[in-house]
């Protein structure tokens, strides 16, 4: 649980950052404003569709009394529109990260710069960002169909497909938001799974906090600098962990 609580408050520490560095956290906000007014009207489409879905997958259900057939819609369509907000959420980490990609390696590097005095070299350039971002949205699908499976389980579904969704989608929003920083260390994909790996709780705790406030209406907007931020301090964290030695960052 500790290791779990240290990734929560690196999250609380990329708030923090606001004190710090002010001008590139509220750069920061400005893709994920474009990108939420999108994916809020596309969850509010979703909303409309939910209950058209339920009733078309659950023909069987027809001849069935008014409350059983009615139970059953309800829990497929709440599992539905779950799943469909665990993807909005991974998926518009994806995009705004892709969209605000010059924003982002702006705020990363500043935090860097603040924290260990300077920044390390390249974190890829744009097209390794679009390349990251549809691989999340491809694992945030997996995800989501997953949580949307638990989630038809009567009775226990609903809390235990929240459950799996979040944390799943919150490991991966851990990967997908520290992977800049980790790779302009030159660490390759294999060794940043094996650092992810060997710090499983701190990156579920940093993903799962942030995975919840991205849930929370209007979160993910003002969540996004810090959650860039952190993310920053999460890379920080893991190489520290396996090289005590501090890097030489370049500027």
């Amino acid at each position: 649980m500790r290791e779990f609580g240290a990734g929560v408050g690196l999250l609380l520490r990329g708030f923090g950052m606001w004190r710090r560095i002010p001008r590139a956290m509220a750069l920061g906000l400005l893709p994920a404003v474009l990108v939420a007014l999108v994916f809020a009207g596309a969850l509010v489409g979703w909303g409309f569709l939910v209950p058209g879905i339920a009733d078309a997958v659950t023909p069987f259900a027809d001849g069935w009394t008014p409350f059983w057939a009615q139970a059953v819609r309800l829990i497929i369509g709440l599992a539905t529109f779950g799943a469909g907000m665990l993807l909005a959420a991974v998926s518009f980490t994806a995009v705004t990260l892709a969209v605000g990609d010059p924003f982002y390696e702006r705020l990363w590097r500043a935090v860097e710069r603040e924290t260990t005095g300077g920044a390390p070299g390249s974190d890829g350039g744009f097209w390794q960002a679009v390349g990251d971002s549809i691989r999340l949205v491809l694992k945030g699908i997996a995800a989501a169909a997953l949580a949307w499976l638990i989630g038809l389980i009567p009775f226990v579904g609903g809390v235990a497909g929240l459950v799996v969704g979040v944390s799943l989608t919150g490991w991966l929003l851990a990967e997908e938001l520290s992977s800049r920083a980790l790779v302009a260390r030159g660490i390759s994909a294999r060794r940043r799974s094996a650092l992810l790996r060997g710090s499983r709780a701190r990156v579920i705790g940093f993903g799962v906090a942030t995975q919840l406030c991205f849930l929370v209406p209007l979160g993910a907007v003002i969540v996004m600098p810090a959650a860039v931020a952190g993310s920053t301090l999460l890379a920080q964290s893991l190489v520290r962990k396996v090289e005590p030695a501090p890097l030489s960052p370049s500027s």
